[in-house]
């Protein structure tokens, strides 16, 4: 089973795939969709789309993860990561492809085993599941293949 892997911004949307087989992952790609912060918001919003597509068409997963948003105190920062992940989920579905949302602490639990682990736990912990040389960069992107991971993980 193929699995992308989505952590939703509208500075950096990270992805990541993985491709899981009973108990083995097996890294694929992983990356960012950089927007930049003087582009209109409807602009950023269709480079994510578009790059999602292209991802899609190119990587054919099977299923696909993406983060739950996590409200903190920046209502502006939740509003425009809640739009990145509007637009990703649509080109995911436009594509028939089935998704799977989880919560930044179920994604904590599912990688290290405890729900309040922090950013280099989590990093290191999906550098040692897909057996890679180093963590994978940008942090992003990291973010992304734990998502992918907490899904093959949970099935």
């Amino acid at each position: 089973m193929r699995i992308l892997g989505i952590d939703p911004g509208t500075a950096t949307t990270g992805f990541g795939i993985i491709d899981y087989n009973q108990s083995e992952a097996k890294y694929v790609i992983a990356g960012i969709i950089s927007t930049k912060p003087d582009t209109p918001m409807s602009e950023r919003l269709k480079i994510i789309f578009n790059d999602i597509e292209e991802l899609i068409e190119e990587f054919k997963p099977d299923e696909a993860a993406i983060e739950l948003l996590f409200f903190g105190n920046n209502v502006t920062t939740a509003i425009s990561v809640g739009q990145a992940r509007g637009v990703a989920m649509l080109a995911l579905s436009r594509a028939n492809i089935e998704i799977y949302e989880y919560n930044p602490m179920e994604i904590k639990q599912a990688i290290t085993g405890y729900g309040g682990a922090k950013k280099p736990q989590m990093q290191e912990m999906v550098r040692i599941l897909l057996g890679l040389k180093t963590i994978p960069k940008p942090d992003d992107a990291a973010d992304a293949l734990a998502v992918a991971l907490r899904h093959a993980r949970g099935n």
